[in-house]
C-alpha cells in the first residue's frame, strides 16, 4: 500500500452539479493533492440530471456488469467516468438504472425527498468499494465528502476490513452544511445489517436523521474535517468528544495553506 494514495468519495463534484461549497472544494481538493503529489482517484454518483454528452461521460466497460443485492434485490451496477481536463483529473461514477436514472439527485421536481435515498447511499458505498477492489488499487487515505457516502466507513471496518486493498486504510469524513430535515427510511438501519454490519453504531440509526446520520459515519472513521462554517453544532460536538483527529475549518486560511493543511492532516494519520 502506497502511502501516497488517495481515494475521494464524493456526494457532489461541480461542474457535474451545480456549484455549491462542497462541490467546489471536492473538485479543487482532488486536483489540489494531485499537484501534491498525491496519487488520486476520485468518485461520485452518476445522478440522472447530470448531462452525459455535455460532461463526455463514457461506460468503462471492464468494470461494469457486477450486480449488487440491496434489501434483497439485484441492481446492476455500471461505472462511467469522464475527465475535468483543466484540472487534469478522473472522476469515476457510480451508476444504476434503478437508482439513478430520474433526472434529479436527492430530490424530485416538487422538492420531495426520494423515499429509497439509503437505498440509493448503500448502493453508492457498495459500489465504490467493490470498483476500487476491481482495479486493485490499495488507497492509504479513502477521504468521504457529504452524507450520502456515510455508509463507506462503516463497509470499510467491517465488511471491506479484511480485503488486502483496504486491509490498512485510513478513513476520513468531511462535514459539512448539508443538513436535510425528517429522516432516511426507517429500515436503513436493518438493511445495512443485511450486508454484514454489527455494532453499537447501528443504534445511532433508530432514527436515521441528517444528525444521527454524522454521529454513525463519525464513530466509523478514523478522522473527521470540519468542511464548512456551517456544520451542525451537535454534530460537531460529538466530533470533538470522540477524540478522533479533527481538522477545523478556517475561514482565513488562503487556499494554498489550506490543501497544505490537508496533505499534512493525511500525513499524520500514517
Amino acid at each position: 500500500m502506497s502511502s501516497n494514495k488517495v481515494l475521494y468519495i464524493c456526494q457532489e463534484i461541480y461542474p457535474y452539479l451545480p456549484e455549491t461549497e462542497e462541490s467546489a472544494f471536492c473538485r479543487k481538493l482532488s486536483q489540489a493533492m494531485q499537484e501534491r503529489g498525491k496519487e488520486i482517484r476520485t468518485f461520485m454518483p452518476r445522478f440522472g440530471c447530470i448531462n452525459e454528452r455535455r460532461n463526455q461521460l463514457h461506460e468503462v466497460i471492464r468494470l461494469s456488469g457486477m450486480n449488487l443485492i440491496i434489501n434483497d434485490n439485484d441492481h446492476q451496477l455500471i461505472i462511467k467516468v469522464a475527465s475535468i481536463t483543466a484540472a487534469r483529473i478522473q472522476v469515476y461514477f457510480i451508476d444504476n438504472d434503478d437508482y439513478f436514472a430520474r433526472k434529479a439527485a436527492l430530490r424530485d421536481t416538487s422538492g420531495n425527498w426520494f423515499a429509497d435515498n439509503d437505498e440509493r447511499a448503500i448502493f453508492f458505498a457498495r459500489g465504490v468499494l467493490e470498483t476500487v477492489r476491481k482495479l486493485r488499487w490499495s488507497p492509504s487515505i479513502v477521504h468521504c465528502h457529504g452524507w450520502f457516502s456515510a455508509v463507506v466507513p462503516v463497509y470499510l471496518k467491517q465488511v471491506f476490513a479484511d480485503d488486502p486493498v483496504f486491509r490498512d486504510v485510513k478513513v476520513v469524513v468531511s462535514l459539512y452544511d448539508d443538513g436535510f430535515e425528517g429522516s432516511l427510511d426507517s429500515g436503513f438501519a436493518s438493511k445495512i445489517a443485511g450486508e454484514g454490519i454489527d455494532g453499537r453504531s447501528l443504534g445511532f440509526l433508530s432514527d436515521p436523521s441528517y444528525e444521527n446520520l454524522c454521529r454513525f459515519v463519525i464513530e466509523s472513521a478514523d478522522a473527521v474535517v470540519e468542511g464548512s462554517a456551517g456544520v451542525s453544532p451537535a454534530v460537531m460536538e460529538f466530533a470533538a468528544a470522540s477524540g478522533k483527529p479533527l481538522l477545523r475549518y478556517d475561514a482565513a486560511a488562503g487556499e494554498d495553506e489550506v490543501f497544505d493543511n490537508y496533505k499534512r492532516f493525511y500525513e499524520e494519520l500514517l
